[in-house]
């Protein structure tokens, strides 16, 4: 009998355990999904760029700079990722339509929507009194892309016009612009041209992934340029984005030669993939394509810039 019951209590800890590591699994899975952890990195990597090549230009020291470094980067993702919160917190009914996103806590109902509301507004006001403790123009610039994010696109413009890309694009086009200004002020040409850079580099990425997800949009009712105009008009549009790419890179020469002429490839070849979707039959292919190379094309660029101002 004691054999029994000591086999009993050691299947039943080890039950609790298991059952314990499955839901410490489950929330680190659901916080991933509800703070779009790709997205947040993306949209911090501009940030670290913009601080670094501020240090640079200014002939400024990282390592004098780290605590400050570290207060940008810490206030700049709890901002970012509290407008992801309240994105997803605001879109519980869109989600719940479309695959890619049925799974995400809001709509399963792992978290609360109360929660989510709470922990949105908490992490963005705390995001942007950190910042506060580098430069009130780094904050500004934090607040900026906070409100186009979360009133303009995601509570206004995205259910209502497919211009939403646009304006959602201004949002994130500002993040390097609060990497720079926790350093010095943004009237210099490189942070106008990261700036520039972002916003249209999100345009055709954001018009790549309308495409692949096109009935999934479609049956959201989110008025996506390829659901309300169709494939053709948005490949059009698409080149004209990527071309304006084009001439950015040469008012970068401050980053050197090699830079330039990495920029200039990249963006030729971009606009190469994309002027072949006028050819391709395979519109989603070409979408994969199209939204695979923006991604490789934004982090070789942002990288390279950091290389740049590491070792210039």
């Amino acid at each position: 009998m004691k054999l029994v019951e000591k086999s009993s209590l050691q299947l039943t800890t080890m039950d609790s355990a298991d059952m314990s590591k499955q839901s410490i699994m489950t929330f680190l899975a659901d916080l991933k999904s509800i703070l779009k952890l790709i997205v947040l990195i993306l949209n911090v990597l501009p940030v670290l760029t913009g601080f670094l090549l501020a240090v640079h230009f200014t002939g400024g020291s990282l390592s004098a700079e780290f605590g400050n470094l570290m207060l940008t980067l810490i206030g700049s993702t709890l901002v970012m990722a509290g407008a992801l919160l309240l994105n997803n917190w605001y879109e519980v009914d869109l989600d719940s339509k479309m695959l890619r996103t049925q799974k995400r806590p809001t709509v399963t109902g792992n978290f609360s929507l109360k929660a989510v509301l709470q922990m949105g507004i908490i992490s963005s006001v705390l995001g942007i009194i950190i910042l506060l403790f580098t430069t009130k123009e780094a904050a500004i610039y934090a607040f900026i892309g906070w409100f186009i994010y979360v009133v303009l696109y995601t509570f206004w413009s995205k259910r209502r016009y497919t211009l939403n890309t646009v304006i959602g694009s201004f949002s994130g086009a500002v993040t390097p612009l609060i990497g720079w200004a926790a350093i010095d002020s943004t009237f210099h040409i490189v942070p106008v041209v990261l700036f520039m850079v972002l916003f249209l580099w999100q345009i055709p990425h954001t018009f790549a992934i309308a495409m692949r997800r096109y009935h999934e949009y479609k049956a959201a009712g989110v008025p996506m340029l390829p659901v309300v105009y169709g494939f053709d008009i948005t490949k059009r549009q698409t080149v004209i984005y990527t071309a304006c790419l084009l001439p950015l890179p040469f008012f970068l020469t401050e980053l050197g030669m090699p830079f330039v002429i990495l920029a200039t490839v990249l963006n030729i070849v971009w606009l190469g993939i994309g002027l072949s979707g006028f050819r391709m039959k395979d519109d989603m292919k070409w979408a994969n394509i199209m939204f695979k190379t923006s991604l490789y094309y934004l982090m070789v660029l942002f990288f390279a810039m950091i290389y740049v101002s590491l070792t210039a």
